[in-house]
């Protein structure tokens, strides 16, 4: 198997972004984005993905933290489109249910080739720290975008809106784990009756 390792750099006027990360890694991550809400959820990615993450983010946080959050998740997507390839043998479709006490939540996603972003989530409060929680659907879909995915996420139950978010980006981690996945009886196949993805 080949490595699925990949580097992406993003720069505009509003950020300058640079992610590297292998699919099959340990878990581990390295972040600096100036946004600590951001790297917190960017940690449950990697562990519970088994990804090694590496963020570095330099954007317009005396403005707010849209374009930095918005901008990490459009390289993030777009590492893990460079690194997935062809997508031979990969299992396609990932989920999980992550709880956190009163929280729960589902992440379903297809590595189908058709960006698309259901998002149904309803946070109890707007902001978490400093962070605002409307930043989140903006991740996601940056995400969905550059990564090509089918990305369907609900809260199911939850009124701490910081469990909220963790059991979001957890499930999120392990769904992407799931559907990343090498399936030794799918060994060079694509996953797909149609021939592409």
């Amino acid at each position: 198997m080949a490595d699925r390792i990949a580097e992406v750099t993003r720069n505009t006027l509003e950020t300058q972004i640079r992610v590297k990360l292998n699919l099959d890694g340990n878990g581990t991550g390295c972040f600096d984005t100036g946004v600590p809400f951001l790297e917190h959820m960017m940690a449950q990615i990697a562990r519970h993905g088994m990804i090694d993450l590496d963020i570095q983010a330099k954007g317009d946080l005396y403005i707010d933290a849209h374009h930095t959050v918005e901008d990490v998740g459009i390289t993030l997507g777009q590492a893990i489109d460079k690194a997935v390839g062809d997508k031979k043998g990969i299992r396609r479709y990932g989920h999980a249910y992550v709880p956190l006490d009163e929280a729960l939540s589902r992440v379903v996603i297809d590595f189908s080739g058709r960006p698309g972003l259901v998002y149904g989530v309803n946070f109890p409060r707007d902001r978490i720290g400093d962070f605002d929680v409307d930043l989140f659907s903006e991740f996601f879909r940056g995400f969905v975008n550059h990564a090509k995915v089918t990305l369907h996420i609900d809260c199911l139950k939850g009124v701490n809106a910081h469990h909220v978010a963790e059991t979001i980006f957890k499930a999120f981690g392990r769904a992407l784990r799931m559907a990343l996945e090498q399936d030794e009886r799918m060994q060079g196949i694509l996953p797909s009756t149609k021939g592409s993805l």
